[in-house]
C-alpha cells in the first residue's frame, strides 16, 4: 500500500510534543492588537493543548 500524505493545512497549524500531546496556537492574536490589553496578548501568545475529542482526528491528518 502507498504511504498516506500529511494534510498540508494541518502540519502548519498543529505540532505533536514528545509526550504525544497535540498543540495549537490561540486565535485572536494576529491583528487589532492595539485594542487588546498587554495581559491578553501575552496570554494569546502561548500555545494550547488541543481538546481531547479532536486529538485522534488531527493525529490522523498529521500521519502520526
Amino acid at each position: 500500500m502507498p504511504k498516506n500524505k500529511t494534510h498540508s493545512g494541518s502540519k502548519k497549524r498543529f505540532r505533536v510534543t514528545g509526550s504525544g500531546k497535540v498543540m495549537r496556537e490561540q486565535t485572536n492574536a494576529r491583528h487589532y492588537l492595539e485594542h487588546k490589553s498587554s495581559r491578553r496578548t501575552r496570554r494569546l501568545a502561548m500555545d494550547q493543548v488541543v481538546a481531547p475529542a479532536d486529538v485522534k482526528k488531527i493525529k490522523k491528518l498529521l500521519g502520526k
